[in-house]
């Protein structure tokens, strides 16, 4: 029913639901999703450079830079009495009929960091990681569209959303807010979260563009790449994501990439993006990314956004002095503004302006949103002896630590939403980059309470942690133990290591001494280690789960709901699997910062430092079969309450990929399946993602899927073509369950031919 309930919210019919087998990623349907794009493209673009031409310079300049309303009352002749307390604010020409931007950070939720607008609260989807593990286009669409609903009633017509940027490293403090390793399941999602945003007819951005991997001296690292590897993994999540999403606008990233910072990277905005991908939209730059007037327009950039948070206001009055002297011609400011006005009027924020109040959101109807994809991305990774489901003749059942008596952790920084309920804990960070934007903060969604409510007989008890000995004495007469562990990561910071912290594997290793029935469930933002996996009975990854996480938890735990999210990205057994053992830069960035407290140096003198990264466009699981390490739990790795079979397979090969399979649903519960398409090219490497579904089953149910394969996945990029190069020879064909599953497969061959950029 509630599944039911979510779908009609779509306005998708069950019907459409059970067949399982259309694939909006498919070529076809990106073909004719481009074809009706394009043709609107001229007359939208046609629109904007009539508004552009009756334009005064000085409107045109008014366009191209905004404010940072929490600073803009430093910059004379602000309209501070315009803007709200947010990201950021454009005026726009009333008199030309082009509303102002106000733009909100929303990838989760419409954000609300540190509560600058009192008592403004939001629906706060889980993280994207999780998202992405529900391996679902439609609920990330879904996720969209909600956090768009909300933006448009709060008056934002802008959303810095859509971010895709892969996870090169288990580490990185933002992973939670991206879609895993996979450039084909990132770029999937990203674009329907995108076109969910956009469908309540306002701009979704896409970021952060490009290659922005880790957040440690993210304002000054160098990352290097050669140009296929580029092209084959990070550059491709962000084009698929463009291809289906359409957003209006792509933001730039803080970082350099090879040499040129990606606000100014010729080759990023002006080549890659605008030329060979035929961008129609505007680059706006991340907050304090712009480090030059000239070489950022002439090199693509069409939009400086939070200028108080630059050095200085670079397309302001010296951008105006710049055209004026022709060191940046009339027809380049011509075309940011046209491209400004473009991505307004594709996404219908110029048609169909936001309300000039605020209206109250249906947070009712949203919280089931939310649910529905904690539900769905929620990672079932050990479940040994039985001991989950939780059994209804439980009657004592303790649950240890995780503030899981008052609620759920979430990640910090710009995504942060203060979600509707409050925040039973919030802790404010007194040192570190994120410290100024960021805190510890919890949604009011106890998993304690849930429990309860599923097991309203059971005696259900909560101790802290704190204390090991409380715990353990508390767990080794219990029928059910469950032990809540959390990682908190952040936005501006990396983790140092991928431990948990504050002791917490200690305290798991002793309450599973004590019982041997003991359940560990995570809420982290990625892969952390496990060194007592083996002494658990069993593992739930709860990701950040969003501010109903304590419901679907309990829920997955008593099998209300029967686990079906696949993972994202791959958890490593040891820490030195990964390409990168720790941040890159981190040791000489804390020696800067001592330097600088002790009076002899200044963190900000801090020199560009580069990364290289060895693993190419073989970016997770990818480089752990490349190096043949096997990892602890591998890309798309999830567990079931019921059983899946496989059989039946058939391959269609000729310009493309095709593969069909009989899915069955060989147990006692019905359940969804992922089931999931690699391919390995003549040439060798890695198996690659190239397509897959979600399918719904009741026990003993079958049902047969076709999984159309992404063609860029089967190429492999040519610089000197230039273009995507199908090789002769024969292809490697699997249907599995994840990375490192046989599954079923065969051989095909693909006619040689040659793709666009």
């Amino acid at each position: 029913m509630f599944r039911m309930r979510y779908r009609g919210w779509l306005g998708l019919t069950i019907s459409a639901l059970a067949l399982g087998v259309v694939q909006p990623w498919a070529a076809p349907a990106l073909a004719a999703q481009s074809q009706v794009v394009s043709a609107a493209l001229p007359d939208a673009r046609a629109r904007a450079d009539a508004l552009v031409a009756r334009m005064t310079r000085e409107e045109k300049l008014s366009l191209v830079h905004g404010y940072f309303p929490p600073m803009a009352d430093r910059t004379p002749g602000a309209p501070l009495e315009q803007m709200i307390p947010s990201a950021g604010y454009v005026p726009g020409v009333p008199r030309l009929g082009v509303p102002p931007l106000r733009e909100s950070d929303a990838s989760l939720g419409v954000a609300n960091q540190v509560e600058q607008r009192k008592g403004d609260v939001a629906t706060a989807l889980p993280s994207s990681l999780a998202t992405a593990a529900t391996f679902d286009p439609e609920i990330a669409y879904a996720g969209g569209a909600m956090i768009g609903s909300e933006a448009r009633s709060k008056t934002f017509n802008v959303l810095l959303a859509g971010g895709v940027n892969l996870t090169r490293d288990p580490w990185n403090g933002r992973n939670f807010e991206y879609l895993g390793e996979d450039p084909l399941l990132a770029g999937v999602l990203a674009g329907e979260h995108i076109r969910g945003v956009q469908s309540n007819n306002i701009v979704s951005t896409i970021k952060h563009f490009a290659f922005n991997s880790q957040e440690t001296g993210r304002m000054i690292m160098d990352a290097r790449l050669g140009e296929a590897a580029l092209r084959e993994s990070d550059l491709l999540a962000f084009q698929i994501a463009i291809e289906r999403g359409r957003p209006g606008s792509v933001m730039c990233a803080y970082n350099r990439v090879n040499g040129d910072y990606a606000c100014e990277n010729d080759f990023l905005l002006n080549q890659v993006l605008k030329r060979d991908w035929a961008y129609p939209g505007w680059v706006m730059s991340d907050w304090g990314a712009v480090h030059s007037t000239e070489k950022a327009a002439n090199n693509g950039l069409d939009q400086e956004s939070g200028q108080e948070l630059d050095r200085q206001i670079y397309f302001g009055a010296p951008l105006g002095e710049a055209v004026a002297a022709g060191r940046v011609s009339e027809a380049r400011l011509d075309d940011m503004v046209a491209r400004i006005l473009t991505g307004m009027i594709e996404s219908g924020a110029m048609d169909h302006p936001v309300p000039t109040t605020a209206e109250t959101p249906d947070y009712a109807a949203h919280a089931e949103v939310a649910q529905r994809a904690a539900e769905a991305g929620i990672v079932l990774l050990k479940n040994t002896r039985g001991v989950l489901p939780l059994a209804a003749s439980a009657r004592r059942i303790v649950v240890i630590g995780g503030h899981a008596d008052v609620g759920v952790l979430s990640g910090g920084g710009s995504s942060q939403v203060r979600s509707v309920g409050g925040a039973p804990i919030e802790i404010p960070l007194t040192s570190g980059a994120a410290s100024s934007f960021a805190r510890v903060t919890y949604h009011a969604s106890s998993p304690l309470a849930a429990i309860k409510a599923e097991a309203p007989d059971a005696d259900v008890t909560f101790v802290d942690g704190a204390d090991a000995a409380q715990a353990v004495a508390a767990a080794r007469n219990a029928d059910v133990v469950l032990v809540f562990a959390t990682q908190w990561t952040t936005e501006a910071q990396d983790v140092e290591d991928l431990k948990l912290p504050n002791g917490q594997d200690d305290l798991i290793r002793a309450v599973a001494a004590a019982n041997p029935k003991t359940t560990v469930v995570l809420e982290t933002g990625g892969p952390v280690l496990m060194p007592w996996i083996d002494e658990v009975a069993a593992v739930v990854q709860a990701w950040y789960p969003g501010q109903r996480g304590g419901e679907a938890i309990a829920r997955i735990l008593f099998g209300k709901v029967n686990p079906s999210g696949r993972l994202p990205i791959t958890f490593p057994r040891d820490a030195d699997q990964p390409p990168r053992p720790t941040p890159p830069g981190l040791q000489a960035l804390k020696q800067s910062d001592a330097a600088s407290n002790a009076g002899s140096g200044s963190a900000a003198e801090f020199k560009p430092f580069p990364v290289d990264y060895p693993e190419g466009s073989d970016v997770g699981y990818r480089w752990y079969e490349r190096e043949g390490r096997r990892p602890l739990f591998p890309f798309g790795h999830g567990l079931s309450y019921t059983t899946f079979a496989y059989d039946g397979l058939t391959i269609e090969a000729g310009d493309g990929l095709r593969v069909s399979v009989e899915v069955t649903n060989t147990g006692d519960r019905a359940g969804d399946d992922v089931p999931q398409l690699y391919v390995t090219l003549p040439d060798g490497g890695a198996r690659r993602l190239a397509g897959f579904a979600r399918v719904s089953l009741a026990p003993g149910e079958t049902r047969r899927i076709t999984l159309t394969a992404e063609p860029r996945v089967l190429a492999r990029y040519d610089t000197s073509a230039p273009g995507w190069r199908i090789l002769p020879g024969p292809y490697q064909v699997r249907v599995a369950r994840d990375a490192l599953d046989e599954g079923i497969g065969g051989e095909a061959r693909i006619t040689p031919h040659l793709l666009k950029p």
